[in-house]
């Protein structure tokens, strides 16, 4: 007798292993923190399943994703727990995911798919955009203190951060040999967010920068080197995050006792939205953004960009200011034309 593939638990354990360990490695090329985190995700929901609503691992199946599991897993999580609603809605994308590769593989389970695709993500007010203004990012460029080696190389990171407004990521994991100065247009190669290459022009003053820090710092270099790299025990290896938001959170400390106005909270990322407004101010197209950004969908580049700033939106406020301007509709030349047939 054919087994219900709803119910079927060994049916579940198995295709979410192989949504896991096949599907998002081998077909969707996901990176594979992404790979992780919707692991995490699964998980997190078959313990709340187990914990919360008593159902034994071995028991569990397709038929706990439907709407009715899910629409009070996500209040548990939001309410009971207090969870950000980012990280319910992470969960939640994982949750559908899965849903959607199982009703691919069996029909038996597509009403169940749509169940689960019915429990929309919580609501978030979306938050102003976090960068630096031009001075304070002009001052955290000049904080490094360049009588010093370290600091050298320090000042070229946020140099190279801003001019390709890399994520920090992509610039640690950064090799010598991903430079090119050789081409017509000079460019560095991003390995960024799914496993995604792309190629980024480099500024005249960026490569100036750059040619001077390899002479010191790579000049009999292997070039599968990290461009920026902290030597230990005689090797060098790349630098991880902590040591780079430490490091721009101690420039943000130094200008803002100097009397620069800086935000509270300072973190890498803020450099690569800076370079993006900037560019956005001074009028690029978004399609050029987001290909710089490397963002998949415009959308994604429009949500976080297309938006009057506070200096833009009070210069559209000034030159539409009618106290400013001429009261037309009093001037004798103009009154004779609206006043003839």
């Amino acid at each position: 007798m054919k087994k219900d593939k709803q119910t079927d638990s060994l049916y579940f354990w198995n295709t979410a292993s192989e949504f896991l360990n096949y599907y998002l490695p081998d077909i969707r090329h996901s990176s594979p923190n992404t790979a992780e985190s919707y692991r995490c995700s699964l998980n997190h929901y078959i313990n709340y399943l187990e914990i919360e609503r008593k159902i034994n691992r071995k028991e569990v199946s397709f038929m706990h994703f439907g709407r009715e599991y899910i629409k009070e897993y996500m209040s548990w999580m939001n309410k009971t727990k207090g969870l950000e609603p980012k990280t319910c809605n992470l969960r939640l994308t994982a949750i559908h995911s899965l849903m959607e590769y199982a009703s691919s593989e069996s029909a038996d389970l597509m009403a169940l798919y749509l169940e689960s695709r019915s429990i929309k993500g919580i609501k978030t007010p979306r938050k102003p955009i976090e960068f630096f203004e031009k001075n304070a990012m002009s001052a955290l460029m000049n904080a490094p203190d360049i009588t010093k080696k370290t600091e050298r190389r320090n000042q070229m990171m946020l140099i190279f951060l801003y001019d390709t407004a890399a994520r920090v990521s992509e610039m640690i994991n950064t090799r010598v040999c991903d430079l090119h100065f050789d081409a017509s247009i000079s460019y560095v190669t991003l390995y960024g967010k799914g496993r995604k290459y792309r190629n980024i022009p480099l500024m005249d003053k960026t490569q100036e920068h750059l040619k001077k820090y390899l002479v010191e710092f790579h000049k009999y270099d292997n070039t599968d080197i990290p461009l920026f790299y902290v030597i230990t025990h005689g090797e060098k290896h790349k630098l991880s995050v902590d040591t780079l938001e430490k490091m721009l959170k101690r420039y943000a400390i130094k200008c803002s006792s100097s009397g620069t106005t800086i935000p509270e909270q300072v973190h890498c990322h803020m450099i690569r939205k800076t370079r993006a407004m900037d560019l956005y101010q001074e009028g690029i197209p978004l399609t050029h953004i987001q290909q710089l950004l490397g963002h998949e969908n415009l959308s994604t580049t429009s949500g976080f960009y297309a938006f009057a700033t506070l200096a833009t939106l009070a210069e559209s406020l000034k030159k539409a200011n009618p106290t400013e301007a001429k009261k037309k509709w009093k001037d004798k030349d103009v009154l004779d034309k609206i006043y003839k047939l």
